[in-house]
């Protein structure tokens, strides 16, 4: 299974330089995906009514591997940010190298911590997490966990 790296930066520039320096990497166009309120990309595609709707439903799927809840938490999240007008970068990188190198990048680009006070913590069926925080970047199941806990499934 392939990892899946999500962060929010404070607007559509710093997710754009950010997707810049990934692509300048080495990263294929296709694995590494921008969204913002001036470039919904992917979330345009998604067969859903309005702009909140699509957001949900693109992260839904986006970050749907291995979540017992789809992880509901870190839609409602992302998709927030971007309705706030904050930016979204995913990249999909392949391999524990490619993995590092955008935990790398994504941090340098400085994302900003995302929180809900209003969402509740429920107690979880497995110790390991499914998803799990690199500094302040998602990780979705598949990526070495540089945290120094449990490694993701």
């Amino acid at each position: 299974m392939s990892a899946v790296l999500v962060a929010a930066f404070k607007d559509h520039v710093a997710a754009d330089d950010v997707r810049t320096a990934l692509v300048k990497e080495g990263f294929p166009t296709d694995r590494v995906e921008l969204t913002s309120s001036e470039e919904l990309g992917q979330v345009n595609l998604v067969p859903r009514e309005g702009v909140d709707e699509k957001l949900t439903e693109y992260f839904r799927k986006l970050l749907q591997r291995g979540a017992p809840d789809g992880g509901e938490r870190w839609v409602s999240l992302f998709q927030r940010a971007v309705l706030d007008g904050k930016a979204v970068v995913a990249v999909q990188p392949r391999g524990d190298l490619e993995t590092q190198r955008a935990l790398q990048l994504l941090d340098q680009g400085g994302p900003v911590e995302l929180q809900n006070q209003t969402l509740e913590h429920a107690a979880a069926a497995r110790e390991t997490p499914i998803f799990t925080w690199m500094g302040k970047v998602l990780a979705a199941p598949g990526a070495p966990d540089t945290t120094g806990l449990a490694r993701l499934p």
